[in-house]
């Protein structure tokens, strides 16, 4: 089956829920009328229906339909269970987003970038700080590594847009999998210099390993929150024992 057709069909009912054209707890069009409405096979929309119940966006409700069950979450929400860009999230929370790269430059994994990271003693990457602000708010700083080899071609301008579009859409590579530590920790000095804490001491870390279609790691990154404006949101399934 085409991922195309399918993505395309879950990304279109996906906007829909976010948007609210499909409201919490409304049922979703039956299947023969999605068929109808994407010219396309049963299989397909099955398919589409099965990776939005996944993401926790719809529940398929035995001779009712496909329900659905998500739900705007004030603060800002950012998922669990899949990779998003900045720029990603900030679409799908209704807000304004923008970044600032504050500092860009290239450096040589040494062994405390390489016990830090997890990238060898060696490699040559590219180190990123980039700010990012929701609706003018300083909210979010990022510490980015990247793998000068497997991510050729990087360059400030692009950091203050999007490196995920860059890597899908410009180098064609696959983004795949990411591992996360979440983590709550002391305010630092960097933070507090660039980000709008209040009164607040502490930040939400979120510290990923992020791997390509090769299973290399190309990505380590660790984004600091402000915690009142952060919030992951993520659809657990309970697995029955054999």
């Amino acid at each position: 089956m085409p991922k195309a057709i399918y993505d395309k069909i879950y990304k279109d009912v996906k906007t829909k829920i976010e948007t609210g054209d499909y409201e919490f707890q409304e049922y979703l069009p039956s299947e023969h009328t999605l068929t109808a409405v994407y010219d396309c096979s049963r299989n397909t929309v099955r398919r589409a229906i099965s990776d939005l119940v996944r993401d926790g966006y719809v529940q398929t409700m035995q001779g009712k339909g496909v329900q659905v069950i998500f739900q705007p979450v004030e603060p800002n929400s950012f998922i669990l269970g899949s990779i998003e860009s900045f720029k990603e999230s900030s679409l799908r929370n209704h807000k304004t987003g923008m970044t600032k790269v504050v500092c860009f430059t290239t450096l040589e994994a040494d062994e405390k970038i390489s016990h830090r990271t997890g990238f060898p003693k060696g490699t040559l990457l590219y180190y990123i700080q980039r700010v990012h602000y929701m609706d003018g708010k300083p909210l979010i700083l990022n510490h980015n590594y990247f793998r000068q080899d497997l991510i050729p071609g990087l360059t400030p301008e692009i950091a203050s847009q999007s490196i995920y579009e860059y890597i899908e859409n410009v180098l064609h590579q696959t983004i795949v999998t990411s591992k996360r530590i979440m983590t709550v920790e002391k305010m630092t000095q960097i933070d507090e210099k660039y980000l709008d804490l209040d009164d607040y001491n502490c930040l939400a870390v979120v510290t990923s390993q992020t791997y390509n279609g090769d299973g290399e790691m190309f990505e380590y990154t660790q984004s600091r929150h402000r915690p009142d404006y952060f919030r992951f949101q993520d659809n657990a399934i309970r697995r029955t024992k054999d």
